[in-house]
């Protein structure tokens, strides 16, 4: 055999201290770095009634996860649990010592495409208000499961629309449901009552059917983050694997402090890893609360199909240890709630050793829309990005996609941070949202409508030629510059024939990049790895952490030297890190191995930018595993 060198065990994924966990006794501590919530809907309310069920339940699922709280939801598609059945639900928790908060799902029939409610329909308008109060005299505390918003497009929609559109009129309808079908009425009922919105995971499209996320989060006690984001495969919301921690980031910068927690489920997953993953990613975002949806998911089987390439790797998930979590004789068989105590009590020492989570700095404004999730397939190449609803005026660069058009004066915002010294990033869908609205005054680059496929790639200043490898073909829309004014940095060839894939322009005192991007936002794994480093050459600048790795491998940075970087690939991937600032160790937050670093270096893409010199860490990460680092000097 030959001995493992100090790249490969530098990331050993948790082995030291997960054999440890194993061996924590039933009754330890809860989680230091956040709590757990369990949400119980309606329909296993109900079979709540029997004390049997529910004590059997109870032991299978506290026997693997140390849970903090309970929401105990009275309503969801016209089933209302029975008053005094809540309060024997309630009262058999908090003798167990577990906190308990109500919870509502305000669908009207999630077997019809999840049809909402009619909230221009007076029966209905009364039966939400209705619900709002029973839940109100049971508890102190609720949340809205994510169905607070609005489908319907009846006769009496059609009227009340007038010539609105149905973003605007379904916004003002659903502000007005708020204040006065849940809010008010609550509050009539229970001064004492919090009521907390939690907001789904298809944040891009919420404006269209109601959720307003500029007002409600001002109007309800507390928001929560949908950090579900299952399976990018075979679902249909464009949904990435970055999205579970960046979501939460997003909302917190929204209400900050105000954001309770994060959100995941069981469902949609091909293999259980993914399910864990979701898990940790929602932490790495730092929330303080991690709600578990829903009971009886955590009853289901924890089955091992579907994970074969990496299943004897000892994974960050490693199914063999989770078998004998909190059971060491193996005698039951394995639940999805023995995943989540396990992946919880693995996570929880590294939470606490994180500190503020940072990234670029990107620009969603408030009810808008424009390519769709790009964000997370960024966050998925490598880049780290921080989004806020308002607009970043403090960051040395910014990154700005198509929904950025939605603020009227972004052009004038962008000349600001460009004479102030500072870059900025825009896509090209917001260069061509922007034309004709006076990004010509900066920049005379055109969007146009032509299609290109391209499969090699230049860099700039010269012929060299960065994929040494072939690559896939991927459609990218064609920019046009004026020579010597605007610097194509990457170009894409298509049959001898060069295309900007990054191009840079100065004016005043600062640089303006537009990066342009693919048909399929998916086909930006595609790029060559080297391609996608020299992307972030140019626009992470003086970024304290840079992650050069093939796709769909993530890093998360934080304020205070440390940060994680993780892969979702189904093989091993070799990865470099490099940092700025001089320094020269990286201390394994796991294991407690130190990392010696490259001699410092400076690429010629660097000098131009006049970029700080980084030293460079390399390490391989396994399938579906994160590591965790501390810098030092």
């Amino acid at each position: 055999m030959r001995p493992r060198s100090r790249r490969q065990t530098a990331i050993i994924p948790c082995v030291i201290v997960l054999t440890l966990l194993l061996a924590v006794p039933l009754d330890a501590a809860q989680y230091k770095n956040f709590r757990v919530a369990i949400y119980i809907p309606v329909a296993m309310v109900k079979q709540m009634q029997d004390p049997r069920w529910l004590q059997s339940n109870w032991d299978i699922i506290s026997r693997q996860v140390k849970v903090d709280k309970v929401y105990i939801e009275t309503y969801r598609s016209r089933q209302i649990a029975d008053e005094a059945l809540l309060e024997q639900v309630k009262r058999f928790f908090t003798e167990h010592g577990v906190q308990v908060a109500g919870g509502i799902a305000f669908t009207g029939n999630e077997a019809l495409q999840f049809e909402s409610f009619c909230y221009t329909d007076p029966q209905d308008r009364e039966y939400v208000k209705r619900v709002s109060e029973l839940t109100a005299r049971h508890f102190d505390e609720i949340i809205l499961d994510d169905f607070f918003f609005v489908t319907t497009k009846r006769d009496s929609d059609i009227a009340a629309k007038g010539d609105r559109s149905w973003t605007q009129f379904r916004l003002e309808l659903m502000d007005d449901a708020a204040r006065n079908l849940v809010i008010g009425p609550a509050k009539a009922v229970n001064p004492r009552v919090k009521i907390t919105i939690k907001f789904p995971n298809w944040y891009e499209h919420f404006p269209g059917l109601g959720f307003d996320l500029d007002q409600e989060p001002r109007m309800f006690d507390g928001i929560y983050t949908g950090t579900e984001t299952r399976d990018p495969v075979i679902t249909d919301q464009h949904l990435q694997q970055y999205e579970s921690y960046q979501i939460f980031r997003y909302f917190e910068n929204i209400k900050p402090g105000g954001n309770g927690g994060g959100w995941v489920d069981t469902f949609a997953i091909r293999y259980v890893d993914r399910y864990s993953e979701q898990l940790w990613d929602t932490l790495f975002a730092k929330p303080p609360e991690i709600t578990l949806f829903a009971w009886g998911g955590l009853l289901q089987p924890a089955t091992p199909e579907n994970r074969d390439a990496w299943k004897d790797l000892h994974t960050s998930f490693d199914y063999d240890q989770m078998l004998a979590y909190r059971d060491p004789g193996r005698s039951t068989p394995p639940t999805m709630a023995r995943v989540a105590g396990y992946s919880l009590d693995q996570v929880d020492s590294v939470v606490g050793q994180l500190g503020k989570p940072i990234g670029i700095k990107s620009y969603k404004p408030y009810q808008s829309v424009g390519e769709d999730f790009l964000h997370n397939f960024l966050g998925m190449i490598g880049i780290p990005l921080d989004l806020y609803p308002s607009f970043p005026a403090d960051a040395d660069t910014v990154l700005l996609t198509e929904s950025a058009r939605f603020d009227p004066d972004i052009v004038v915002k962008i000349k600001s941070q460009l004479q102030t010294g500072k870059n900025v990033v825009i896509t090209s869908g917001l260069l061509r949202a922007l034309q004709e609205r006076g990004i010509e005054d900066i920049v005379e680059l055109r969007y146009t409508e032509q299609k290109v496929a391209v499969r090699d790639y230049f860099g700039a200043f010269g012929s060299n030629l960065l994929n040494a490898n072939p690559s896939p073909e991927i459609l990218i829309p064609e920019t046009r510059f004026h020579t010597n004014d605007a610097w194509a940095l990457v170009r894409g060839i298509a049959n001898g024939n060069g295309f900007p894939i990054l191009t840079m322009d100065r004016y005043s005192k600062g640089i303006l990049f537009v990066l342009t991007i693919p048909e399929n936002f998916a086909d930006l794994y595609n790029l060559p790895p080297e391609v996608v480093s020299a992307i972030k050459d140019y626009i992470l600048g003086s970024f304290p952490v840079r992650l050069d790795a093939p796709a769909k491998v993530s890093v998360f940075a934080y304020d205070n030297q440390t940060f994680v970087v993780q892969s979702f690939l189904d093989n091993p991937a070799d990865v470099t890190v490099s940092l700025t600032d001089g320094f020269s160790k990286l201390k394994n937050l796991v294991t407690g191995e130190v990392i010696n670093a490259d001699a410092p270096q400076q690429t010629p893409r660097q000098r131009i930018l006049m970029s700080p010199p980084r030293t460079k860490f390399r390490i391989t990460l396994k399938p579906h595993s994160y590591a965790a680092f501390a810098a030092a000097k």
